[in-house]
């Protein structure tokens, strides 16, 4: 793959441009801007794409709403549109701007996990370990066909989005040269199958914002660590416990003795240490 593109990368996460823009360089390619969402509600600040954290000489957008996408990106004129960490589903005419057309990284092992918060429900249902994704973009959301898939295992200390986060991206940036020789090809990508498909939606439902301490203390802390990556976006206050009286939102857990005053809790099948929580 020797042509040089022009690729517009579309993402609200300042980690992510941070490290996409010269891994694209890297592969041969031009970072032709970046398009980013005007949201009310604010990102952690070191997760936000601003102009103080964009490369110096490189175009921000920043679009309203998803019918601002498309305008934007033809001010860009890319041949290839990445998108990676992007809150809205895009109509069809802004992932068609792009010649070579619009792939996505998905953090989850498509179709399983389709929608927005699929890093919480892979801990919510068990799996053990993260998905890697990345496909083709369509009208509907990660619905496109596959262009390369990995998994990444889940360790017990992985709470934060900053801690996953670079080991997904390393996993992804592994599998980006691929999945540009297939783009290159004009490879639509391996079709998806539906009887696979799930849907990682936020949290909404009161059962699991309950904490019952009588299940076992592995699947309690992968529990408090999938509301914790909902990112805040779910409806819905969880996980709460009741502990010694005292009715808790409790956002951090280990399944090992910190130290540092937590608290001790007998599960279902053993200890689970109360690392943080918040009075309710």
């Amino acid at each position: 793959m020797s042509e040089r593109w022009r690729i517009a990368v579309v993402s609200m996460v300042q980690p992510v441009i941070e490290r996409l823009l010269p891994v694209l360089r890297d592969l041969g390619h031009e970072p032709a801007g970046v398009v980013t969402a005007r949201l009310e509600r604010t990102r952690p600040a070191d997760l936000a794409v601003s102009n103080e954290t964009v490369p110096q000489g490189l175009d921000l957008l920043c679009a309203a709403d998803k019918r601002r996408v498309e305008p934007l990106l033809r001010a860009l004129e890319p041949d290839l549109t990445i998108c990676w960490g992007f809150p809205w589903k895009l109509p069809q005419a802004a992932l068609d701007v792009a010649p070579l057309g619009s792939i996505n990284l998905h953090p989850g092992l498509l179709p399983r996990h389709r929608g927005p918060v699929p890093l919480a429900w892979a801990l919510r249902d068990g799996d053990g370990r993260f998905g890697v994704t990345w496909h083709r973009m369509d009208a509907e959301l990660d619905t496109g066909g596959l262009l390369a898939q990995t998994t990444i295992p889940i360790d017990d200390d992985d709470v934060e989005i900053m801690q996953v986060g670079p080991k997904l991206g390393a996993a992804a940036f592994g599998l980006l040269p691929g999945v540009l020789a297939r783009v290159a090809a004009g490879d639509p990508g391996d079709a998806q199958d539906e009887t696979l498909a799930t849907w990682a939606g936020h949290f909404a439902d009161d059962d699991y914002a309950r904490i019952d301490w009588t299940r076992p203390a592995r699947r309690i802390h992968d529990q408090v660590r999938a509301w914790h990556l909902t990112m805040g976006l779910s409806g819905v206050v969880g996980p709460v416990a009741e502990l010694e009286g005292e009715r808790l939102q409790v956002t951090r857990t280990s399944l090992r003795d910190p130290g540092d005053g937590a608290r001790r809790v007998e599960c279902g099948d053993g200890p689970l240490w109360v690392v943080a929580a918040e009075p309710l």
